[in-house]
């Protein structure tokens, strides 16, 4: 198994972000092709502060795959395409940092 995990700075406007977020976005993120399961967690408290150059982290979100190559397939769909689009015009391509991580146990 794969994840793919977005890891959110803080938004300038918290309330509006997670509206546009929970509202536009995660739905498109939910009919992305070979999407096991979604988690999305609000952080509550940072430990090591300035991890993010002076911003703290505020949400994190994780998508599973079955493998990568079904990851690779996930991102050459429409769906995923759209869910992009609307992640740059909802701003939060300025605040995310983006990677994919082996599940090891």
């Amino acid at each position: 198994m794969i994840k793919y995990v977005a890891l959110y700075k803080q938004p300038a406007d918290p309330e509006a972000f997670e509206k546009a977020y929970f509202e536009q976005h995660k739905p498109l993120i939910d009919k992305v092709p070979g999407l096991v399961r979604q988690e999305i967690a609000k952080v509550g408290r940072t430990f090591v502060p300035n991890f993010l150059e002076g911003s703290e982290p505020y949400l994190i979100a994780e998508l599973y795959f079955e493998s990568k190559d079904a990851m690779k397939a996930a991102f050459a769909s429409p769906e995923w395409q759209a869910s992009g689009a609307n992640l740059t015009e909802i701003g939060g391509m300025e605040l995310v940092a983006m990677f994919s991580a082996e599940v090891v146990e």
